[in-house]
């Protein structure tokens, strides 16, 4: 079961996006709670409001959030479909070292003698 393929590029900002853990627990407040404005999202957070919306522009870049305009507020939405990607990249990995760890010890295997 493999997500779409991605461009190394794409892969590369995807997991650089969830490589801060900022950003990981920006996105799953997201995803628990649904939209919210850099604002709320900045209130339990040890940082500044400038400093959420610029991790959330990182998100937003790697196709995890997306803005959404709503009056004079912009509120942000998880879009987990971008996580498929990720998840399906790690299971591929996952596979093939599984795949050389197996032919190894195939080799470490003893020989029985024949006679």
């Amino acid at each position: 079961m493999s997500a779409e393929p991605v461009a190394g590029d794409a892969l590369d900002v995807l997991f650089g996006a969830l490589a801060d853990p900022t950003r990981r627990q920006l996105l799953q407040r997201l995803l628990a709670n649904g939209p919210a404005t850099a604002t709320v999202l900045a209130e339990p957070l040890a940082c500044s409001r400038q400093a959420v919306v610029k991790h959330l522009q990182a998100l937003e870049a790697a196709g995890l959030a997306t803005p959404e305009r709503v009056g004079r507020e912009v509120r942000y939405r998880a879009t987990p479909e971008r996580l498929a990607s990720a998840v399906g990249w790690l299971l591929d990995a996952g596979g093939s070292w599984d795949r050389r760890i197996d032919r190894l010890r195939g080799r470490n295997q003893p020989t029985r003698n024949r006679r």
